[in-house]
């Protein structure tokens, strides 16, 4: 009887061991429920949080968008960027009608007024043979080029530009230089070219070029554009004043021209001359052609040798380049002229502005408003003088 009281006592003590044991692991299964309930509630907690911290950077990505927009400095409200960007869809899309093999995507640039700052106070060819004329200790300036001086100076004046004068300046520009190496004719353009431009506080001549437009430049490069400069300015100007501001290859910027012969070649014609190792390239000192109306169309052909689907300019010196851009083109073509309606940040002439955009009205060419266009104009840091 005591045995089996034992027995029972033995096995009530096993039963409450093994009972003990299982409440031990409910509680413990408890506790590792409660432990992974906390750290759902933490993870959940944090995707809120990251949640929220995702909307609050939506303006970072707006201003990312807005940062990677190839016309970034136009305003979004631009009916000429609207057109260009447009066109450029079009012309880039393989399946429409509207496209452009890039072997035949070719955009034209006039120079002064449309890349870059025209009159301050006159064209950078014209400032430039003042300098050397009336300013340059070294040189000795000659009757005709000191006249020329003199009716530059009444332009200044008056802001009547004189009649003839497109070919008095060539070959007064062909006579002050002539002699001078390219070299030696294209560092006297460049370090000119860095003396500070006289309206503006914080730029120099040659940062005078629009960022607006050098954004279309990249843009039209980026969809497989060739781009020509195409200046009435004369040629090696062109390339002394705009190399390294804008990004188009010197054989690519062509202007007005004068002639170039062999350091030994005296009065011999070409064709009487042959050149020689000891040779060099100088200025001739003949004025040949001005790169302006007509003749832009002229030299696009014989330079290019095929018609531009682009044309970009800013005066009536450049319709002809339009024009012959959108005639009869077999493909579809824009022209886009400047309209100089900004005299806070530039040297605007509201009075042309306003004809040029009855013109682009009546010709059906895109009109760019420097004033209501772009955010823009010479960047940050520059400022007008008033």
């Amino acid at each position: 009887m005591e045995e089996n009281n034992k027995e029972k006592i033995k096995e009530k003590g096993g039963l409450d061991k093994q009972m003990n044991v299982w409440k031990a692991v409910a509680i413990a299964a408890i506790l590792l429920l409660a432990v992974v309930g906390v750290l759902f509630a933490v993870t959940l907690c944090k995707k809120d949080s990251d949640d929220s911290e995702k909307g609050s950077a939506a303006p970072e990505k707006e201003e990312k968008a807005s940062a990677e927009d190839p016309l970034s400095l136009w305003t979004q409200g631009s009916e000429a960027k609207q057109a260009l960007i447009s066109y450029m869809n079009a012309i880039t899309d393989k399946e429409s009608s509207d496209y452009i093999p890039p072997e035949d995507r070719i955009a034209v640039f006039d120079m002064d007024g449309t890349l870059c700052c025209e009159t301050d106070p006159i064209y950078f060819d014209h400032m430039l043979f003042m300098h050397r004329v009336t300013e340059d200790p070294d040189y000795k300036a000659g009757a005709y080029e000191l006249e020329v001086a003199d009716r530059i100076r009444d332009y200044i004046a008056t802001g009547k530009y004189p009649a003839g004068m497109d070919n008095d300046h060539g070959q007064g520009v062909a006579t002050a230089f002539a002699g001078m190496t390219l070299k030696e004719f294209d560092d006297y353009v460049k370090a000119y070219r860095d003396t500070p431009a006289e309206g503006y506080e914080g730029m120099t001549k040659g940062d005078a070029f629009y960022k607006p437009m050098l954004q279309v430049i990249d843009y039209l490069q980026s969809n497989d554009f060739r781009v020509y400069i195409v200046s009435g300015t004369d040629r090696l100007i062109v390339r002394g004043y705009a190399e390294g501001k804008v990004n188009i290859p010197l054989s690519q910027m062509i202007g007005s021209d004068e002639s170039l012969v062999a350091t030994h070649q005296g009065e011999k014609d070409g064709l009487e001359y042959t050149y020689v190792g000891e040779d060099d390239l100088v200025l001739g000192g003949d004025f040949i052609i001005k790169n302006l109306k007509m003749n832009k169309v002229s030299v696009i052909m014989q330079e290019i040798g095929q018609q531009p689907v682009l044309s970009f300019g800013n005066s009536t010196g450049d319709s002809s380049m339009a024009e012959f851009t959108c005639d009869e083109n077999r493909y579809r073509s824009l022209a886009f002229m400047l309209c100089c309606d900004d005299t806070e940040r530039e040297n605007g002439n509201v009075e042309k502005a306003e004809k040029m955009e009855k013109l682009c009205a009546e010709e059906g060419w895109i009109a760019v408003s420097m004033k209501n266009d772009w955010t823009t104009i010479y960047g940050d840091g520059v400022k007008k003088k008033q």
